[in-house]
């Protein structure tokens, strides 16, 4: 009989409250919670026309403005001939040289991706920090 209640007892200090445990682990969880600093992410700031509005000016035509057109798979067209992303620059330097008061609109296809204009409005950029870079989406299947 004594052995029976030898085990017992062992059996009594073998159990381990989590309680106390758990407690301080929920204390712990909100005290980071309410003290996090939530970082706040940065966005692209794009100031897109409205395209139920009809009253759009059309470029000056006396005024040679810098057209690259963006199509749905991101490939970057000047006029009619395809260039690619690394010879952006170049190009926008070529004609903003020919034209200093030359506006650059980056026509793109509302599916391609912002990646696309950030990498054409940072090639201006490149060229002049004073130039003025525009965006206008589209959405036909026309280039």
């Amino acid at each position: 009989m004594s052995r029976r209640r030898g085990k017992a007892v062992e059996e009594e200090k073998a159990d381990i409250d989590l309680t106390p445990m758990l407690d301080v682990v929920f204390i712990m969880l909100i005290f980071f919670i309410v003290t996090a600093s939530f970082v706040k992410e940065k966005a692209l700031d794009v100031n897109v026309p409205d395209p139920n509005e009809t009253e759009q000016t059309p470029p000056d035509p006396d005024k040679q403005n810098i057209l690259l057109t963006v199509n749905s798979a991101d490939e970057i067209w000047m006029g009619n001939s395809r260039i690619d992303s690394r010879a952006v620059r170049a190009r926008i330097a070529q004609l903003f040289a020919e034209n200093p008061q030359a506006i650059v609109i980056v026509r793109a296809h509302i599916k391609s991706s912002a990646d696309t204009y950030v990498t054409i409005a940072d090639a201006a950029k490149e060229v002049n920090s004073n130039i003025q870079v525009s965006l206008v989406p589209f959405e036909d299947s026309k280039r």
